[in-house]
Order: structure tokens, then C-alpha cells, then sequence
């Protein structure tokens, strides 16, 4: 069940109140893992990217081999209409999905002519923007397209973050700090990441074993609009200790600082603020 509150489902051509029951045992979904989802956010009356998020969704549905059903023009649509019974001041996550109903048993491959739809709306409230999170490292790593769908946002991908989360808090921190096959910084366990060094930006480049985010991107855009310095390489967890600031970058909360990885600490630094700055003035002219 859904955590939050406050909850609205699109299923089967309505909006129901409440977290509706969407999926049947014998759904491919349910047993083999042919689900994808998408995630945006409705903030103070504004609904940033939702159109990117919902393009994307189709893509992950491509992805996982099953067939995207709801145009992204009809998806937005629907999300509109159904975040018109929340008041503006309403923080809301937003979830299009999709997963799939028939499928071979023998050959284990969704039935592209069968395919579920749903839109989950859940009031989750924004964290605070000092609201900081610890990083350590984890023995976990992001996988490669010839092991994963790492080209798609598929709920089949985030048991190895969960593990992932779930060593790290034993440690003693919120987040980890994750390798890819390479054994160089990718992402953390929930978000793309961001470190600061003398005035200048870096991200991991993206190469295919993350999910290079839509808000990723829109802080780097947003950052060399700016002026700043933004640049997409290889970097090393020892790059991350000698940085000046670290934040995540991500849907749920946009940006969060980052106050220490292991047993090096950051101050909530001018560069963080200036991109979260940045991020709300654009999105007041274009969510």
C-alpha cells in the first residue's frame, strides 16, 4: 500500500478516490516484472517537465517490451484534470504506470497487444529544502544494459537500490554513494548527483548504466544559463571527497544537499541554493 495520503487513481477510464487495487495475480506485472512507471511533481500549482515525464514513460514501456497505450498529449490531459481536485498548495506525486497483463509462459515474453495503464496521484509533501542526506559507500552496483533495463524507469530495477539503501542505513547514513560496472561514481541509490569544485559543476557522464534524470537535466540547462561551468565526465569517490558541495538531483525533492559522504562533511553551499533558485524561478514560468 501507498504510504502518503490523500490519494487519487486513474484506472480503467475514471478517476477513483483512494489507492485502487489495479493489478490481477496472474498479470505479467505481478509475476514476471514487466513494469514501468514515471514520476512528476505537482508543487504549489505548478507541474514541472510533466510532459518529459510522460514521454518518458512510453520509452520505459518500449523499453521493457510492452505497448504505451495513452498518447503523451491524453496523459497530461488526464493528470491535469485529475490534480484540479487538489488545492495548489498541495504537494503531489505523480505516477503514470504501465506492466503487462497476458503473456507466453514458456518464452516468459508480455504479450505486446495487452498492456495495463493506471495514474497514481499521492499527496507527499516536499522535504525541506536543508533537509540534507548522508552518503556511504555500498558494495551494490548500478548494472549495464546487457544485465538490466537500464534504459527504462522499471520497478524491476529498484530491488538492487533497496538493497542498496538498506546497507547504508545499517551504517549509520540515509544514502549511498553508487559505483557503476567501472567501479566510478554513478548515481546514489535514488538519485542522479551533483558535485561542486572551485565554482565549477560536475555530474557523472551519463553511459548507460543510469537514468540520466529529467531533472538532471534541467539543472545542468539551468546552470549554464547561469554562466556556470557544467561538466559530464568520469569521476572517482575520491573526486567526492575533495568536492566543495554535493547535492542529489531528483523528482521527489528536486535538490537535496548532500552533508557528508564517510567521514567527510559539506556546508549547505551557494552553488546548492543558487540551483534550487534557479530550478523554482523556472519552473514558475513553464510548470
Amino acid at each position: 500500500m501507498a504510504t502518503g495520503k490523500n490519494i487519487r487513481t486513474w484506472f480503467e477510464g475514471r478517476w477513483h478516490d483512494g489507492d485502487t487495487p489495479i493489478m490481477r495475480a496472474a498479470d505479467h506485472g505481478a509475476w514476471l516484472g514487466s513494469g514501468v512507471f514515471d514520476g512528476a511533481r505537482y508543487v504549489n500549482g505548478l507541474a514541472p517537465d510533466l510532459d518529459a515525464h510522460c514521454a518518458r514513460v512510453n520509452r520505459s514501456a518500449e523499453a521493457l517490451m510492452i505497448t504505451p497505450t495513452v498518447t503523451v498529449e491524453k496523459m497530461v490531459d488526464l493528470i491535469r484534470d485529475g490534480l484540479s481536485a487538489y488545492p495548489k498548495d498541495t504537494a503531489v506525486y505523480i505516477r503514470p504506470m504501465y506492466w503487462g497483463i497476458d503473456g507466453d509462459i514458456t518464452a516468459i515474453v508480455p504479450n505486446r497487444e495487452t498492456t495495463g495503464f493506471a495514474i497514481c496521484l499521492e499527496e507527499i509533501p516536499m522535504a525541506a529544502p536543508t533537509a540534507g542526506a548522508t552518503l556511504t559507500r555500498t558494495r551494490f552496483r548500478r548494472p549495464v544494459l546487457e544485465d538490466a533495463v537500464v534504459n527504462a524507469k522499471a520497478g524491476c530495477l529498484y530491488p538492487n537500490n533497496a538493497r542498496m539503501l538498506t546497507e547504508a542505513r545499517a551504517k549509520g547514513f540515509t544514502n549511498a554513494l553508487v559505483a557503476d560496472a567501472m567501479g566510478n561514481v554513478a548515481e546514489t541509490a535514488t538519485a542522479n548527483i551533483f558535485m561542486v569544485k572551485d565554482g565549477e559543476v560536475f555530474t557523472p557522464i551519463a553511459n548507460g548504466t543510469f537514468l540520466a534524470g529529467i531533472t538532471r537535466a534541467r539543472h545542468m540547462s539551468n546552470l549554464r544559463a547561469d554562466g556556470t561551468r557544467v561538466h559530464e565526465t568520469v569521476l572517482t569517490f575520491r573526486d567526492f571527497e575533495e568536492a566543495d558541495e554535493v547535492f542529489m538531483s531528483g523528482n521527489m525533492n528536486k535538490v537535496t544537499p548532500v552533508t557528508a559522504f564517510e567521514d567527510r562533511q559539506y556546508q549547505l553551499g551557494p552553488v546548492t541554493r543558487r540551483v534550487r533558485e534557479m530550478y523554482w524561478d523556472w519552473a514558475a514560468d513553464n510548470g
